[in-house]
């Protein structure tokens, strides 16, 4: 038999343990190569959004291919130290360093290969339904099927330079161990866990160091410094912490020897001290999928809000009076809903722009409204009508959008025009979203007489009109590519902007709210549909983990239970034990994952003015649970099974 036949029967022999890691594998390597199918499509460049849309794949295969090498990095080097004892005899057998370490080449080239072409022939037989789902996902034109030579090249070269990288690094665990310590292999005894005091308030300290961090003012500087406290906290958590809380399970001698509680209290505490570093793994790419998804979430979620309390389908400012163009883009509206049938009612709103001092003596851009023109479209906008007003009193409406402009009701603001007016404002409202636009300035109510002398001093350039278009029909439920109003709305925020660049004009602009809605979900759609098989990777991934070390664990937990059944520990009992603690492992990270996503993504959120925090975050948080319970329940029904045939 040759050395590469001794590879082959080796891995063909060990499939059933080497099966998760050889299709997690190929399910990264056809993410990779679908991807590149896209990127490299010859139509992409000439379709709207077909570039950012490839920048965002290739941003995504980079996430993907990073992951693989870490992720293959890791499942090899936990083979391997199942099969310390296979070396160690092969050692004394006669077999040279050299030769080993050309035998573990051979078997990691062999999975890789196989994993390589396994993948791209899934990714082959699958890119006409990613092209299909992709366009239709991130709202482009249909893309033709192609031969992908240049994708086919490019993951071949990445992934076998991926696992020729990795099998090289993992060869250093061999060369580090005596043939004494290989055949002890697994087998040897462990010690008790011990807890750094010292460490463990070290780990407190970094976790709350960073959910400090996070609740500062948004900027890279303070997520960055999140990322370094919190990333270590959570080692440590799972290293000395967690520890030390199993310990204190065992204070209460009551509970622990209530049934088989200290079979695995006792257990839990080798297990998770030994599986710290998995776990630690396995929580940080879970809490990185739960924030990637919480958060698109949220923001579609938001967008939605967004658009069904959004009075005014098409809004047309004219920021100069005198524009040539003012006529002309409201004719074209016009024009546009009757050719179309379209019922609608139409608003003129002037505005005169302001500023005003905040608490902090710092300046904040407000438009004037008088208070009769508020109150004659309050049941448009589905406000109640306001109580009159004196020359010294003025309401304030905010817009969400802006959490940095704060003010409270009865405070005191002053007008630079006319004569550094001082206004108590009787009222500051917060609507859901604003009226007027959701980019516009918030909006200061004053009285009518007031407003007459600020309109009689102002500058011509600071005099506004808005002209506001309620349409019935298009409040119903958010557009969808295709339908009329989403049509319409394109074709007229086209005009505006051809209009404008033709004639070097931009007094006036047209925008509308099916518009504004679709380019947020166009945004999200391509980075959710982008996320969705990130995620799906992660989570394979995590389950992968997870199985590995359990593997690697099987040999010592079935030779321990075997001993327990010798003194009568029951299969029926042995179960419960073996099962807590294979749940465990499998949802401590998906918890702290979702404690750590609440604590990180609510913050950031409430910084772009997105409240609705919580519920996308539970949402995402279920949706990992249960694909982690299905992985749970493979491996745990696996793992009872092989304990089940060592019991007596």
């Amino acid at each position: 038999m040759s050395f590469p036949q001794f590879a082959f029967n080796n891995v063909r022999r060990g499939a059933r343990t080497y099966m998760a890691f050889f299709l997690s594998s190929a399910f990264m390597v056809m993410i990779f190569f679908s991807y590149s199918v896209f990127m490299y499509h010859p139509g992409v460049t000439s379709i709207e959004m077909g570039e950012n849309s490839a920048a965002g794949m290739m941003i995504a295969s980079y996430i993907v291919f990073i992951f693989a090498f870490f992720f293959v990095m890791y499942s090899i080097s936990a083979f391997l130290k199942l099969r310390n004892q296979e070396f160690g005899i092969l050692m004394i057998l006669g077999a040279r360093p050299g030769q080993i370490n050309r035998l573990i080449m051979l078997e990691n080239m062999l999975i890789g290969l196989l994993s390589i072409v396994t993948g791209m022939a899934a990714g082959m037989l699958l890119s006409k339904l990613f092209l299909l789902l992709s366009t239709k996902a991130i709202g482009i034109d249909n893309l033709p099927f192609y031969w992908p030579v240049k994708a086919l090249v490019t993951t071949s070269v990445a992934f076998i330079a991926l696992f020729l990288a990795n099998s090289v690094f993992t060869l250093l665990f061999i060369r580090k161990n005596q043939v004494l310590e290989l055949l002890k292999g697994s087998v040897k005894p462990k010690k008790e866990p011990k807890v750094s005091w010292l460490l463990s308030i070290l780990g407190l300290a970094l976790l709350t160091a960073g959910a400090c961090f996070i609740w500062t003012p948004l900027s890279p500087l303070s997520l960055l410094s999140a990322a370094v406290t919190g990333i270590p906290g959570t080692y440590f958590f799972y290293s000395q912490l967690s520890v030390l809380g199993m310990r204190l399970l065992k204070i209460s001698r009551k509970r622990v020897w209530r049934g088989t509680n200290l079979l695995w209290i006792s257990e839990m505490s080798y297990k998770i001290k030994d599986n710290a570093r998995m776990l630690f793994l396995v929580t940080v790419v879970t809490s990185l999928a739960c924030m990637a998804a919480g958060f698109l979430l949220s923001v579609s979620q938001s967008n939605r809000t967004g658009y069904m309390n959004s009075p005014f389908g098409i809004i047309y400012t004219i920021y100069d009076r005198g524009a040539a163009a003012a006529d002309t883009g409201r004719q074209k509206i016009l024009s546009t809903l009757e050719q179309n049938g379209i019922k609608y009612t139409e608003n003129k709103v002037n505005f005169i722009r302001s500023s005003i001092k905040d608490q902090r003596d710092k300046f904040k851009s407000v438009m004037l409204l008088p208070l009769s023109r508020f109150n004659q479209l309050a049941g448009q906008i589905e406000s109640n009508a306001l109580p009159a007003l004196t020359d010294g009193e003025a309401v304030l409406v905010l817009n969400p959008r802006y959490r940095d402009v704060k003010f409270d009701s009865g405070q005191t603001v002053s007008l630079p025009a006319p004569n550094e007016q001082k206004l108590a404002l009787k009222q500051v409202q917060t609507p859901k979203a604003m009226p007027f636009g959701q980019y516009t300035a918030p909006v200061l109510i004053v009285s009518d007489g007031y407003y007459e002398q600020a309109a009689a001093a102002a500058d011509r350039s600071n005099l506004m009109e808005y002209y506001l278009y309620n349409i019935p029909d298009w409040g119903d439920a958010p557009p969808k590519a295709g339908e009329p109003k989403t049509l319409i709305s394109s074709e007229l925020e086209t005009w505006s902007r051809n209009w404008n660049s033709a004639n070097d004009n931009w007094d006036t602009l047209i925008s509308t709210s099916a518009g504004d809605y679709m380019a947020s979900k166009q945004g999200t759609s391509m980075l959710s549909f982008i996320g969705i098989f990130i995620a799906l990777i992660f989570s394979l991934s995590s389950a992968s983990f997870l199985y590995f070390k359990l593997h690697t664990e099987l040999n010592a937990d079935m030779k321990m239970y075997h001993s327990l059944s010798k003194i009568g520990l029951s299969v029926r009992k042995m179960s419960p034990a073996a099962t807590r603690q294979i749940a465990l492992l499998f949802y401590i990270p998906i918890l702290v994952a979702a404690v750590q996503t609440l604590v990180v993504i609510r913050p950031v959120l409430y910084q772009i003015s997105i409240r609705n925090v919580t519920m996308p975050v539970l949402v995402t948080a279920a949706a990992f649970l249960a694909v982690q319970t299905v992985y749970f329940i493979i491996v745990r029904s696996r793992y009872i099974h092989s304990l089940k045939k060592m019991m007596v």
